[in-house]
């Protein structure tokens, strides 16, 4: 039985976080039916998170809409294995090398589960239901705690083969660099992302105002009054992202780069300068001219995401793109 006004068949969709590990039942429109959510557990061990996993999922097999469900689309913190459906998420200490997809195969009686990583999973979002749709090639990114990404070429989706591709977070744009975590140098994620924004500000003088936690909305809260140091960060950010977007679109030929995350919400903040850097580094023919929009979808793209990614790779529904 599916939910009234329902679309097609449904899937049962996860997004699984460092902080949150979200579920839905989602139909063949990209409608997010019914929702369940859990907190994840701080420096838990690998079967403590996972049960917090399975009473998201026991919550929409407790659904009415349960029964229309046809698979499960997983979208999930990196790095991930899909080819042998592990996953090692940095964020999550109590995973590495979890064999997720066979547990979550078992908690919902053997329904067929597909696992991307959340930035493929939110590139899929996009281009089925967002900023990203229409375009046959695109770049599609989260830029947050983390700098991930995905793409689309040829009107498809490219997971990759491990579910990783387009991971432009660790591609370096800075060969002497700060060392990244991933064990690189000068990644963009160690430039651009929200954490590493307020850390460049910090060591440049800056401080957040009095009662307010350094992070990256602070800074772009004080680059806004005109504060110079804040602004420059920004700026830095914003060049990252716009070297490793260029690298990109010289690469593989893309037409446009959506950009969402909790750092995209500086607005013209952080737009204005990437667009400006950007034409400094896009300058081919063929690589100049690249789009630069923001995302549309917020907090819901992983979860559409998800169910996209699992609607492409079992043939489930057209995604309408």
């Amino acid at each position: 039985m599916q939910p009234h006004g329902a679309a097609g068949p449904l899937v049962a969709a996860l997004d699984i976080g460092g902080t949150k590990i979200a579920g839905a039942l989602v139909d063949a429109e990209g409608r997010l039916l019914v929702r369940a959510l859990r907190p994840t557990p701080p420096r838990a061990d690998g079967g403590t998170v996972m049960a917090a996993v399975a009473e998201v999922l026991a919550e929409l097999r407790a659904a009415p809409g349960w029964p229309g469900a046809v698979a499960v689309g997983i979208g999930s913190a990196g790095p991930v294995d899909a080819t042998h459906g592990t996953v090692s998420p940095v964020n999550v200490p109590g995973w590495r090398d979890f064999p997720l997809v066979p547990r979550v195969r078992e908690a919902v009686g053997g329904l067929p589960v597909v696992l991307a990583g959340d930035g493929v999973a939110m590139t899929a979002a996009e281009h089925w239901q967002g900023a990203a749709r229409g375009y046959d090639n695109a770049l599609c990114m989260v830029v947050s705690t983390g700098v991930g990404g995905g793409l689309v070429l040829g009107g498809h989706l490219l997971p990759g083969p491990t579910g990783n591709a387009g991971h432009i977070g660790h591609i370096s744009v800075d060969l002497d660099g700060d060392p990244c975590p991933c064990g690189s140098r000068g990644c963009v994620e160690r430039i651009a992302s929200g954490p590493n924004i307020a850390r460049r500000a910090l060591d440049a003088g800056w401080r957040p105002p009095a009662g307010t936690e350094p992070t990256a909305a602070a800074v772009a809260a004080s680059a806004r009054g005109g504060d110079a140091v804040a602004t420059a960060s920004f700026d830095r950010a914003a060049q990252a992202l716009a070297a490793g977007i260029a690298a990109t679109a010289t690469l593989v030929e893309i037409n446009v780069a959506v950009i969402g995350g909790g750092v995209s919400a500086a607005g013209p903040l952080l737009f204005d300068p990437l667009r400006r850097h950007l034409t400094q580094y896009a300058t081919l023919s063929f690589a100049a001219g690249v789009e630069v929009v923001p995302a549309k979808l917020g907090t819901d793209a992983g979860l559409v995401g998800a169910a996209a990614v699992a609607a492409q790779g079992l043939g489930l529904f057209p995604l309408g793109v």
